[in-house]
């Protein structure tokens, strides 16, 4: 008898941890920022209300060349639809437009349910560099990986798929465009106001990754210890750009995540 109840007060003692640590975890709670009609689907990431007022959905990016089938996944989401705007970031961008998650169920304000994360699973978009909120970027993250893993929408194309950090002159063809890169970081180091993440030993040539000495308590602060890098396999996504070797700025800690080689 005794023994049975060690047995069951331990796994009251495991079920109990386990919802200790699960409420510990930061949960993406948007606010609501209202209710509208969809009037039209302007593109693969833009619709316009039936008061006149253009949305740009947060969080995600449409490449050109993919926007059309992006387009109509986006009118068979919301086309005549009520939807809910959801806070993530800035509430608006300076066209003038709306910046929102949207939803399809009005007065529900989870990312769950949100178009952005419909059209990610569907391999119809990818996360954008600057989320905001860590907790959204990981959930967004995850439908992310599950349409990579499986070939979906863009993803089925070789132009889209992640540049290796290994391969310069592979990340150069993008510059001045949304890329995710991945590799192995060879170091990191400090030089004034600015740490770098190195993947190759010569800044001229290899891939580097900068982020600003004064932003790096936003990466401890969201479990990201950017000086034990050092010898993880990490993928980055960003704006390519050149000095010397191509080169993402990350401002935010959402921009990196820790990715194990061979995991997709």
């Amino acid at each position: 008898m005794r023994h049975r109840v060690a047995i069951g007060f331990g796994l009251v003692t495991l079920l109990a941890a386990a919802t200790a640590q699960a409420a510990d975890k930061p949960a993406c709670k948007p606010a609501i920022l209202g209710t509208a009609q969809v009037r039209s689907v302007l593109d693969g990431r833009t619709v316009q209300l039936t008061d006149g007022r253009e949305v740009r959905l947060a969080g995600i990016e449409v490449p050109q060349k993919h926007d059309s089938a992006a387009k109509v996944a986006l009118e068979s989401l919301v086309s005549g639809r009520d939807i809910a705007l959801l806070r993530l970031g800035a509430d608006s961008d300076r066209y003038g437009r709306v910046v929102a998650l949207v939803s399809v169920e009005p007065g529900v304000a989870e990312i769950g349910q949100s178009v952005q994360r419909a059209l990610l699973a569907q391999g119809q978009a990818r996360v954008t560099a600057n989320i905001g909120d860590s907790a959204c970027a990981a959930n967004l993250l995850e439908a992310e990986r599950t349409a990579r893993a499986s070939g979906l929408g863009l993803w089925a194309d070789p132009y889209y798929v992640i540049r290796r950090a290994e391969d310069p002159a592979g990340i150069l063809a993008v510059r001045g465009r949304f890329a995710v890169v991945e590799g192995k970081v060879l170091s990191v180091r400090e030089s004034g106001a600015t740490i770098y993440v190195n993947f190759g030993r010569r800044w001229s040539d290899d891939f580097t990754v900068t982020v600003q000495k004064r932003s790096e308590r936003s990466f401890t602060a969201a479990g990201l210890e950017l000086k034990k890098l050092t010898g993880q396999h990490v993928r980055v996504r960003g704006t390519i750009e050149e000095r010397g070797g191509p080169w993402i700025e990350a401002a935010r800690p959402e921009q990196i995540e820790i990715a194990e080689r061979g995991h997709e």
